[in-house]
């Protein structure tokens, strides 16, 4: 049986955060997929871009161009491929013939090819690209003309029966969602209008245990407390249920409201079947939306409460605006392990990381955490990216962590060399990398061992793992017994003994305690 290990601070705060800017490391394995100038991905949340076909490898999707004009007339969905028995990377590759973009990727889940989306055209429609074999990168493809003209920011997710359900806002308005199907290549049926108003905000999942499809979006609307919705077909969109309202979590206390933001919602259905939603939200006092602080939360009908907070994140006090669109930590996506144990991952700022410019923007990093009790409670958020000169933006977390021993989580983000956005005037045309990232699930808290026990906390900036490592409010380990601690490369940064030891000094992250009854993961945090 699987538990997070959680593991809260146990120093001091760093007497300089600034020290930490220039940090390099990440946590795991760190690999660059490819390059893009279109430093603004997506519109809304975070869509699903890394999918893991469990017999052939991870599929990834990006929105690419290389071009310095803001017309980008080279814009394309571009794809590549993490192949299993060879353990590389393809090279990247165009999926369309045309200009397009604005898509996202699923995979087939009979054949493990990949399925990407795109709008293209004049008029305006959603595409189509399906791959001839897992990981090839030639593609066919199936129009939307001109059944669905009119129509574009497509988000597509594959059903256990193999059809590609699609997720599509009017061209007219831009503020209507309406839903199409592809049951046989290359067939689109009509497309059903959903519900009005929704901006590019909208999302998809598929079960692929069942014939269950989810929509999700938000009324970006509403002056002040936005509300979130989603809907839900069982019979793999031929009918659809009513329209449902989500409830706000509590979220800030006292007279202070809870609402949704534009980049929030992310559907998931469980290898159980169990669908879930993971969301962002934000302050309103007054009928002021604040962008600052920002939570992410769990949603699951099957739990109770059904809410559950992941993490919280920010204060009163910005150094400088965090750019077009953004609030300080959103875009939350999630998968889960072969165990079921779940995975969240998030883009957040850093209030005192900024980009000089001008414009002066924020950095942002890439944080995640993990649960073992179908959502419930949450492990420690643990920061994946360093405080350094790269705003990282937009993840998305593979649906299901790659198998090993441990299993390894991987995530894919946007690796933004100027913070702020040189598709709205914001900074220079950076070709910025492509990241997708490798870390062994230990290492965000997950360990897997019968009968071991959670955490208890005792203090902000002391803890104690039961038979494990005591560390006292001055950073003196009190155990007995010595431990060896070693960094995430396996680096010996310290011989622990008993009361004898200022760890105080170390950088916060992630650090494996080495005794005489086993390994431990710890993460140190300010």
């Amino acid at each position: 049986m699987r538990h997070i290990v959680m593991v809260a601070a146990f120093c001091a705060l760093l007497s300089s955060l600034r020290a930490a800017e220039t940090d390099s490391v990440y946590i795991g394995r760190v690999d660059t997929v490819g390059i893009t100038t279109y430093d603004r991905m997506l519109n809304g949340p975070s869509v699903r871009r890394l999918v893991n076909s469990t017999e052939h490898g991870l599929h990834l999707a990006w929105m690419y161009s290389a071009s310095d004009r803001t017309t980008f007339p080279d814009r394309n969905m571009r794809y590549a491929f993490y192949d299993y028995d060879t353990r590389t990377w393809g090279l990247a590759t165009d999926v369309f013939t045309e200009r397009s973009g604005c898509g996202n990727l699923d995979a087939d889940p009979v054949t493990g090819v990949a399925i990407v989306s795109a709008h293209m055209g004049v008029p305006l429609h959603p595409e189509l690209a399906r791959d001839m074999a897992p990981g090839a990168g030639i593609f066919e493809y199936c129009t939307g003309c001109p059944v669905v003209d009119s129509f574009l920011w497509p988000v597509i997710a594959t059903g256990a029966n193999r059809w590609i359900h699609v997720g599509i806002i009017d061209d007219a308005t831009r503020d209507e969602l309406w839903y199409s199907r592809v049951r046989t290549w290359c067939n689109w049926d009509s497309a059903v209008s959903i519900a009005v108003p929704s901006y590019p905000d909208q999302n998809i999942a598929a079960s692929k245990v069942s014939d269950k499809v989810c929509l999700t979006w938000v009324d970006m609307e509403s002056d002040s407390q936005r509300p979130a919705y989603y809907i839900e077909s069982t019979d793999s969109g031929t009918n659809w249920g009513r329209i449902v309202q989500l409830p706000y979590p509590s979220g800030f206390g006292g007279d202070t409201l809870t609402t949704f933001t534009g980049h929030s919602l992310f559907p998931f259905y469980d290898s159980h079947d169990r669908l879930r939603i993971v969301a962002s939200v934000i302050p309103v006092v007054a009928g002021t939306v604040y962008i600052c602080p920002a939570a992410i939360w769990h949603w699951c009908r099957d739990n109770n409460p059904e809410w559950s907070e992941i993490h919280r994140a920010g204060g009163s006090h910005l150094a400088a605006a965090l750019g077009y669109g953004a609030t300080y930590a959103s875009r939350p996506t999630i998968g889960e392990d072969s165990e079921g144990d779940l995975y969240v991952a998030w883009e957040q700022f850093d209030s005192l990381n900024v980009e000089p410019g001008p414009p002066e923007r924020l950095r942002a990093g890439i944080w995640s955490a993990g649960s073992d009790d179908n959502g419930m409670t949450w492990s420690p958020a643990i920061r994946l990216t360093p405080l350094n000169t790269v705003s990282h933006r937009f993840p998305c977390i593979v649906d299901q962590m790659v198998a090993g021993a441990p299993d390894t989580v991987v995530v894919t983000y946007l690796m933004d060399l100027t913070a702020g956005f040189f598709v709205m005037g914001e900074g220079p045309a950076d070709l910025c990398p492509i990241a997708c990232q490798f870390v062994p699930e230990n290492l965000l808290g997950v360990y897997e061992e019968r009968g071991a026990q959670h955490v208890q906390r005792l203090t902000p900036s002391a803890t104690i793992v039961r038979g494990v490592l005591h560390v006292g409010q001055d950073g003196r380990m009190k155990d007995e017994g010595g431990a060896v601690l070693l960094d995430i490369t396996g680096r010996k940064v310290a011989v622990l003994q008993p009361g004898a030891n200022d760890i105080r000094h170390l950088a916060p992250g992630v650090y494996v305690a080495k005794l005489e009854s086993g390994t431990r993961k710890l993460v140190l945090q300010h």
